[in-house]
């Protein structure tokens, strides 16, 4: 009789627990690479989700980034402080004003991608862009699973 596999050795756990750590690891990566105490990762990604996307209201971000529009809030607040973002009219809602980058948010985007640049060119001998590629499309494809409405009715059923 076959063993069955603990639950920490099935694909899924494996998956799961590399992802913790890699992201962990990613972190003190963009530390380093984007100068420890500069800016948090939070606060890139929304430079960079803007600058992707153009003007965004908060609840868009918060909808994008799967966070609470607290947390984007107080985020956005913080850049438009520091001069990175400003808002602007949004004349289909009075109270949720365009968010948008400033010539200086442009810029610091810029110069993040400048550095992740130079890290992605003398890494790409180690792990190849294939390898990459292929590591985002496989988590692309668990995020989508986790997001779609066949997740949400598996989901209940777990309760």
């Amino acid at each position: 009789m076959t063993k069955p596999a603990a639950c920490a050795d099935t694909p899924f756990n494996i998956l799961v627990n590399e992802n913790g750590l890699l992201f962990n690891r990613l972190k003190l990566v963009a530390e380093q690479v984007h100068h420890q105490g500069e800016m948090s990762g939070g606060l890139r990604a929304i430079l960079r989700l803007l600058d992707e996307t153009g003007a965004q209201t908060v609840p868009q971000m918060s909808r994008a980034r799967a966070v609470s529009r607290q947390h984007v809030q107080a985020l956005i607040n913080e850049l438009v402080a520091d001069g990175y973002l400003e808002l602007a009219d949004n004349p289909a809602h009075k109270r949720s004003p365009f968010v948008q980058l400033t010539k200086q948010g442009k810029q610091a985007v810029d110069a993040m991608n400048r550095r992740e640049q130079k890290l992605h060119l003398k890494m790409r001998q180690e792990v190849p862009d294939a390898e990459l590629l292929a590591a985002a499309r496989t988590l692309r494809a668990v995020r989508a699973m986790f997001e779609s409405e066949q997740w949400r009715r598996l989901a209940k059923s777990l309760k």
